[in-house]
Parts: structure tokens; C-alpha cells; sequence
């Protein structure tokens, strides 16, 4: 097992720019609009245990779990890849994905303030299909070079500043205006765009080994 600084920086950019604290901020707030404090921590603790389940059971047993149906871990990065730059072109315009929330349909079905830390704040808002597909990939090269501590800080980081930007999100509320959010949504687009696209080159090198 060694260690990679290099490669918990870049589990931490991708994990960053894909779940966007930041922008989650307001989102959070709206979800949970006239809840008390002590509701809003409850429920922001909730989604944060989701979410490190999610993405540790994404990096663990996803590779495992793609051999099942017979997909190797290369097609699912190039798929992987392409999920990812949907998503961040997305972001890039200035739009929701659908991938990363709910329809309008199915907003109309969430009745409690309870159900929204599992759906839609945990799954699909932060962890969403990109996110898991990031995770595996991710979580398959880093065990496969014995970097499973650099993986394991990476991911510890991201989740500590999740948490601190869901449970202080009525403080910052106050600081995040419109304007803020979409420059940093626009911004993680342009990182998480070349994230996917140095995913799918990866599995096009993997396929094709002339190509350089």
C-alpha cells in the first residue's frame, strides 16, 4: 500500500466539482424550508451517512459488481466518462441535470420533510449517477495500485467539507448569493468536463493501445 498526495487531490477535485457543496447550499435550504434547526441538522446528517455509504460501496464492490453482468471496468469508464460530461455540460449551461434531480413529477410525491435527506438530497442531488460512476472508477484504479490510503484521505476530505457546508447551510445561506452559485456551478462544470474526458481517453488507451 503506498501513498499518493496526487491521487487524494484529484478523488477530492472530482468529488467537489461533481456534488458542488457550494451550489447544494440553497437547494438544501429550499428542501428543507420551515424545518427547525435541530430538523436541519438531523436531516443534513442523515444525507451525509447516505452519501458515505453510497460512495464507499460505489468504490468497494462496483468493479466486483460490473464483472457480474460481464462489463469491464475500461467500458464502464468510457460510459462512465460520457455520464459525467453530460453532466458538466449541464453545468456549464447553467442548467439542472435530471440526472442529479428529481422530475417535477416526482416532487410531487415526496410528502414529508423526513424523505428528503435519502431522496432527492442524498440520491440523485449529491449522489447521483456521475458521482457513483466516479466512485468506482476511481475506487477501482486506486485498489488495483495498492493506493487505497490516498483514495481513503481523498474521499475523508470531501465528506468533512460536505458536512460542514450542509450543517452550517442556514449561516451561509445568508453570504451565497445567486450570482456566487452560478459562477461556482459554471467553474466545477469546466473541472468535472475534463475529469470526464481524462476518464474516457483513459479507456479509449486501454481499448485501442496505438492510440497516444
Amino acid at each position: 500500500m503506498t501513498f499518493d498526495l496526487a491521487l487524494s487531490i484529484k478523488v477530492f477535485t472530482a468529488l467537489f466539482a461533481i456534488m458542488n457543496p457550494i451550489a447544494n447550499v440553497p437547494i438544501f435550504l429550499s428542501l428543507t424550508e420551515g424545518a427547525s434547526d435541530a430538523e436541519r441538522r438531523k436531516i443534513a446528517v442523515t444525507a451525509l451517512v447516505a452519501v458515505s455509504i453510497g460512495c464507499i460501496v460505489s468504490a468497494v464492490a462496483g468493479a466486483p459488481i460490473l464483472g457480474v453482468f460481464g462489463v469491464s471496468i475500461d467500458d464502464f469508464r468510457l460510459a462512465g466518462g460520457l455520464l459525467v460530461l453530460l453532466i458538466a455540460l449541464s453545468m456549464v449551461h447553467g442548467s439542472a441535470s435530471t440526472q442529479h434531480a428529481p422530475t417535477d413529477q416526482e416532487r410531487k410525491n415526496l410528502s414529508d420533510e423526513d424523505s428528503v435527506a435519502i431522496y432527492p438530497l442524498a440520491i440523485p442531488l449529491m449522489l447521483g449517477p456521475g458521482a457513483i460512476a466516479t466512485m468506482i472508477v476511481q475506487g477501482h484504479g486506486a485498489f488495483a495500485a495498492g493506493k487505497e490510503l490516498a483514495f481513503g484521505l481523498g474521499l475523508a476530505m470531501f465528506l468533512l467539507l460536505l458536512a460542514a457546508s450542509l450543517l452550517s447551510a442556514p449561516f451561509l445561506g445568508h453570504y451565497l448569493s445567486s450570482r456566487v452559485t452560478a459562477i461556482a456551478q459554471r467553474l466545477m462544470g469546466m473541472i468535472l468536463a475534463a475529469i470526464a474526458v481524462d476518464m474516457m481517453l483513459t479507456s479509449l488507451r486501454a481499448s485501442l493501445p496505438g492510440l497516444t
